[in-house]
């Protein structure tokens, strides 16, 4: 299917997109950390890669990453349209990640990727108990 706007208005829209307080990922995440009661996180930290959650006291980085921005094994499906753009999009995507990983575990932090849809009702109890190990 053919875009119905301009390469450039398409930039202007995709540009305006905002990286933080997603509601599918970031905030769901908030909302399981008050649930469980699991302290001591800080958002909009200084750090590589901008993690989303900071446990500072632990050197410890959280990032939620979109199934389909980040290219998840199990849930991405590219789009129909302008393939080649998109495959590219989410290897560098996926490389930028791991860089970042790399970078943050070199500087003695350890990291955790949550999968948005780890945060699927179905998959809380598993994910709060793998955070609350990491933790320990």
């Amino acid at each position: 299917m053919a875009d119905i706007v301009s390469k450039r208005k398409r930039s202007q829209v995709m540009a305006a997109v905002r990286s933080h307080g997603n509601r599918a990922t970031e905030l769901k995440l908030i909302a399981l950390f008050r649930q469980f009661g699991i302290k001591g996180w800080r958002r909009n930290q200084k750090l590589l890669g901008r993690p989303d959650f900071v446990f500072q006291r632990r050197r410890f980085a959280v990032f939620v990453d979109g199934c389909f921005w980040h290219g998840c094994p199990q849930c991405y499906r590219r789009p129909a349209s302008n393939r080649s753009y998109w495959d590219a999009k989410a290897l560098r995507n996926k490389l930028r990640d791991r860089k970042v990983t790399l970078g943050l575990k070199t500087s003695g932090w350890r990291v955790m990727r949550i999968w948005e849809h780890e945060l699927a009702r179905k998959n809380q109890t598993q994910l709060v108990r793998r955070i609350q190990r990491a933790l320990a």
